[in-house]
Parts: structure tokens; C-alpha cells; sequence
């Protein structure tokens, strides 16, 4: 399963049975604000938003963004995950 980048709609997704998995940012200055994460409820409990949500903290890393993590899921997911705090605007 491939999480795409969408850099026009500024999102990663990842599509499942005909559904999207999928987290959004804005981009401003070198700071990713990801704003929401949307798993469908049929799909949840897959570990599919954690792909797309390290997919886009990934993404922020290589090009050197700070990051709000305005999203709770990624505030929570940033917390658990310590090798991307330093990301954290």
C-alpha cells in the first residue's frame, strides 16, 4: 500500500476499497502546520493514518520544515514517536 503526496491540495493519502486515508497540511515559510488526519471508520484500527501521518513527517524532515502539529492525532503521534520532536515548531 503507497501513501501518495497530493502537493496541490497539500496532503498524503492512501487509497483503500474505493476510501482515502488521508492527513492535510498548509505550508508557510518552512512550517507544515497538519491540521487533520481522516481515517473512515470501516478502515480505522489498520494503521493506516500512522502511514500517511509518517509519510508527511517524513516528508517535513528531508526538506528541513518545523511543524505544528495543530492535529491531535499528530501531536499524539509526535509524543510516541520521539525521533520527530525535534520537528515541533
Amino acid at each position: 500500500m503507497e501513501v501518495k503526496h497530493d502537493k496541490n491540495n497539500q496532503r498524503f493519502f492512501i487509497e483503500v476499497e474505493g476510501q482515502e486515508v488521508y492527513t492535510a497540511y498548509s505550508l508557510d515559510n518552512n512550517v507544515m502546520d497538519i491540521y487533520t488526519t481522516y481515517t473512515p471508520p470501516n478502515l480505522r484500527g489498520r494503521g493506516l493514518a500512522e502511514k500517511v501521518v509518517r509519510a508527511a513527517l517524513e516528508f517535513a524532515k528531508e526538506n528541513k520544515y518545523k511543524v505544528i502539529p495543530s492535529c491531535s492525532y499528530v501531536y499524539v503521534f509526535i509524543q510516541r514517536h520521539n525521533e520527530y520532536a525535534n520537528l515541533i515548531k
